[in-house]
């Protein structure tokens, strides 16, 4: 049980580190701030490094990971399409950078909970993944 739980957490935040930086690479052109496009670069930074240490621990089970859901990523890149078109303004980016964090953060907490068997290793991935996406969240709020 604990080697599945572990498999099973590992995608999860391999398919959330993904969408995380889909979704920071969709946004940051936009972006007016420098100080801004800073903090998404260096998220960006921290979500990829995570994701070097969770691909180690994906080879060593053999498992090729998880891509995102394909209708979440499409609603994603729709709606943020849109919201840009609308209003191409770095609150606009905010707001959708703060939407895409919280649900993350549920998401691989929900996922932390369900696979509570996974080992300490992939369980603290988990937990950083959720740390820096709630960062992320805080940080940007001043552009709200």
């Amino acid at each position: 049980m604990i080697e599945s739980d572990t498999i099973k957490l590992l995608r999860e935040c391999d398919a959330g580190i993904k969408m995380g930086v889909k979704s920071i690479n969709d946004v940051i052109d936009h972006v007016y701030s420098k100080d801004f496009k800073t903090m998404l670069n260096r998220c960006k930074d921290e979500h990829e490094a995570l994701d070097s240490e969770l691909q180690e621990l994906l080879d060593k089970y053999g498992d090729e990971g998880k891509n995102p859901n394909i209708m979440a990523e499409g609603m994603s890149k729709m709606k943020t399409g849109f919201m840009l078109t609308m209003k191409d303004t770095d609150e606009t980016i905010a707001d959708l950078m703060t939407d895409g964090c919280n649900m993350g953060v549920k998401s691989l907490s929900k996922y932390l909970n369900k696979y509570a068997a996974a080992d300490e290793k992939s369980k603290d991935i988990c937990k950083r993944l959720i740390k820096l996406e709630d960062q992320l969240a805080t940080k940007i709020r001043v552009y709200l």
